[in-house]
């Protein structure tokens, strides 16, 4: 479902606060933010549809990628 508040306008912004959360918290854990990235979604890529509640809070996911250089 669609959110719009003054706070978070859309879907897209919701998740870009989610990911920046994320980071922060990781940076408070130690970790280099040079090595960290943030990246917001929105409801543009949804593990599943988005038609019953259970799809909707499965899509509401953090995803962590780690590349080793």
């Amino acid at each position: 479902l669609p959110i719009h508040t003054e706070r978070f306008p859309s879907n897209w912004e919701l998740s870009a606060a989610r990911a920046i959360n994320v980071v922060k918290y990781l940076e408070k854990k130690g970790i280099n933010k040079d090595l960290l990235s943030a990246v917001g979604y929105g409801e543009y890529h949804p593990l599943f549809p988005n038609d019953t509640p259970d799809h909707r809070l499965r899509n509401r996911r953090v995803e962590i990628k780690i590349a080793i250089p």
